[in-house]
């Protein structure tokens, strides 16, 4: 139950992968966490972090996300500004103990729900302040995520995430690129539990964008 989602700012590209928080699909951050340059943790500025929030953040950990930029959401439904401080500070502390570093790591404080009802003409940029947290965020995370190397010279090789059969296409297999780049027409190897098999690559495809090549980074 993962999103991927295309987004540009003023300077990068992202490809945005949305892992839901509720406790029930903590199983689908490990799916999405793996295909992080960077993470935006999400945490209620009225309830604070949740024990899945530990997980989410457990999980970037172990599997390598290397930078994380807090989004402190529901700002507009707490009165108390020392009560968003204290959460903050226990947002501090959770990453720290992580072996992130808490102290440095920006938050932004905001709420998504304003910011979408008053973002009027998503091509022009709104004076409403909740917009303006919402291009806050992404300028912190501009500055603060360092642009990922992409290893384009090693050979070809993708972790498939999913794979569906499609009439009149075949399977279809998505995931990310981690190394190197494909064609359209080349040949490839499925490598896993069983033995390994050559199938050739008919088509390739990006946020319904038809591709000739891919490289490494890209989620396809």
């Amino acid at each position: 139950n993962t999103a991927h989602v295309e987004y540009e700012t003023d300077t990068r590209h992202y490809a945005h992968v949305d892992c839901p928080g509720h406790a029930d699909y903590v199983k689908n951050m490990i799916t999405g966490a793996a295909q992080m340059d960077g993470a935006i943790l999400v945490v209620s500025g009225a309830d604070g972090p949740m024990p899945q929030t530990k997980e989410h953040i457990l999980l970037a950990k172990q599997v390598g996300v290397p930078a994380i930029v807090v989004f402190l959401n529901k700002a507009d439904q707490v009165d108390d500004t020392e009560l968003l401080e204290l959460v903050e500070l226990e947002i501090q502390e959770t990453l720290t103990a992580y072996e992130y570093p808490g102290d440095e790591i920006p938050i932004i404080t905001g709420s998504a729900l304003l910011a979408l009802e008053n973002l009027t003409d998503p091509n022009s940029e709104s004076t409403n302040e909740w917009v303006q947290k919402i291009y806050e965020l992404m300028n912190t995370v501009d500055e603060y995520i360092p642009l990922p190397e992409r290893d384009i010279e090693k050979p070809f090789l993708m972790a498939i995430e999913n794979v569906v059969s499609i009439t009149g296409r075949g399977t279809v297999a998505t995931g990310r690129v981690e190394r190197g780049m494909i064609e359209v027409g080349q040949t490839v190897e499925l490598v896993g539990l069983k033995d390994t098999k050559e199938t050739i690559i008919t088509g390739l495809e990006m946020f319904q964008k038809t591709l000739d090549k891919s490289v490494a980074g890209d989620n396809v």
